[in-house]
């Protein structure tokens, strides 16, 4: 039994020089590496929306494009999700610009949809339907100069419009829901953004380490032959 060991290890260390400490690493971290949340991201843009939405007063003249982002995080037992948002040129409280068009009426997360196609709302968070409500962790703060606010709130787990966050995780995670601010101009949705995951910074770096590795093992390799020949 001790020889069949040591012979393992041998083995294990052969493997280890074969492909360059960065790579095993990179390929051992990405097989038992698991992040305790998830985070999540969405940039809210005019032109994510599926209708054209070209903003404007009420008078027909320009105004400004409204954007915003938005970032999300689902707790390590997947049983909710809390998010904040940051939304510019969209008016919060009705009397931040003079016009109405710029107003904010309502806003979702809405899916499962790809990014394209448009689908009902599944949980709201300003307006109706509201569905914050177990408990209400919601808090719209207007900006107090220039146009905009911030909300925040969270997704518990049987929170939803007709539907809960245990049944609409999956779609989550898999890119099939999106954030969408509706505004008095734009009925439909002035500003959305696709709900994705933030690959985790380590994962990056590992990648990173692991393609370094395995070109320096490469160019090693290359240079020995040529030296060889």
């Amino acid at each position: 039994m001790p020889a069949a060991t040591g012979g393992k290890a041998t083995d294990m260390n052969s493997i280890a020089r074969a492909l360059g400490a960065p790579v095993l690493g990179t390929l051992l971290l990405f097989g038992g590496a698991a992040q305790a949340v998830t985070l999540l991201t969405a940039q809210l843009t005019n032109d994510q929306e599926v209708a054209l939405v070209v903003p404007t007063t009420s008078t027909g003249d320009p105004r400004p494009a409204s954007f915003g982002n938005a970032t999300f995080e689902i707790n390590d037992a997947m049983t909710s999700m809390s998010w904040t948002a940051t939304v510019f040129n969209i008016d919060f409280t009705g009397s931040q610009t003079p016009d109405t068009n710029d107003n904010l009426t309502v806003a979702h997360i809405h899916g499962p949809a790809a990014p394209g196609s448009a689908t009902g709302v599944i949980w709201g968070f300003i307006g109706s339907p509201f569905n914050d409500d177990e408990p209400n962790d919601a808090v719209v703060t207007p900006f107090v100069s220039g146009v905009g606010g911030t909300v925040s709130g969270k997704w518990d787990l049987p929170e939803g419009q007709n539907t809960t966050f245990a049944d609409q995780v999956g779609n989550i995670l898999a890119g099939l829901t999106y954030m969408n601010f509706h505004t008095a101009q734009f009925g439909s949705g002035e500003i959305r953004g696709q709900i994705l995951v933030v690959p985790e910074p380590e994962t990056y770096l590992l990648m990173l380490a692991g393609l370094a590795g395995l070109g320096a093992m490469v160019r090693r390799r290359r240079g020995v032959k040529i030296a060889n020949a």
